[in-house]
């Protein structure tokens, strides 16, 4: 029986991911868990998180998720979500300033208070639906049409310009990163758990993927 551990630093929607991960995939063992050896042990690792990226780093290097997240991203398939891919960044302008995990280069930035598009101004945090495109074809898009609609809440994003891992790209008052990937990591923006048949599919597809494009 596969494995699957969903990291619990106290900070995410735990409990529906792995509800979400349980119906996609039945014959598969889902454990939220902050026990480094079942981490450890897991074939595959999911990084959720909610809230701000100054609380979410605090309690990632507190428990040392920072360094655990390095050595199991390695060598099996790696699910970020939501602020989960942002930790997964260099730094966030959140707070004046937030250094993350740094497996990625981008930088995190804030949509700002005076978000404008078409002469309407957005509302910020952004939440709701969003088209999502691919960048890149890669498993966990299989079934998932180009464009289809994810659920998102988030006040801060991953810049898309020059970003040379974005998977899927969306937008919201500016171009922002929907999914970064590399090698065996696969992180999105979005919350899969929440965007009913597509974000099952996303799910579905990762505890399918063996960790290679």
């Amino acid at each position: 029986m596969k494995t699957v551990a969903i990291i619990d630093y106290g900070m995410g929607n735990l409990h529906s991911a792995r509800k979400a991960v349980e119906h996609v995939a039945p014959d598969t063992r889902v454990l939220v868990t902050d026990n480094a050896d079942q981490i450890r042990e897991a074939d595959r690792v999911i990084l959720p998180g909610v809230g701000a990226i100054r609380d979410c780093m605090a309690e990632i290097r507190r428990l040392g998720v920072d360094e655990l997240v390095r050595e199991v991203s390695r060598d099996r398939p790696f699910l970020g979500i939501c602020v989960g891919m942002q930790a997964l960044m260099s730094r966030s302008e959140e707070n004046g300033g937030v250094d993350c995990i740094g497996l990625f280069p981008s930088e995190v930035r804030y949509f700002g208070d005076s978000l404008v598009e078409n002469g309407e101004r957005l509302k910020v945090p952004h939440m709701g639906w969003n088209e999502v495109y691919h960048t890149v074809e890669h498993p966990l898009w299989q079934g998932i049409p180009d464009g289809e609609r994810f659920y998102f809440v988030h006040s801060y994003y991953a810049e898309a310009e020059a970003n040379a891992d974005i998977a899927g790209r969306s937008h919201y008052g500016v171009d922002l990163a929907a999914a970064v990937a590399r090698n065996n990591i696969f992180a999105v923006q979005f919350h899969p758990e929440k965007s009913a048949g597509a974000g099952l599919q996303l799910l579905k597809n990762f505890t399918d993927w063996n960790g290679t494009c």
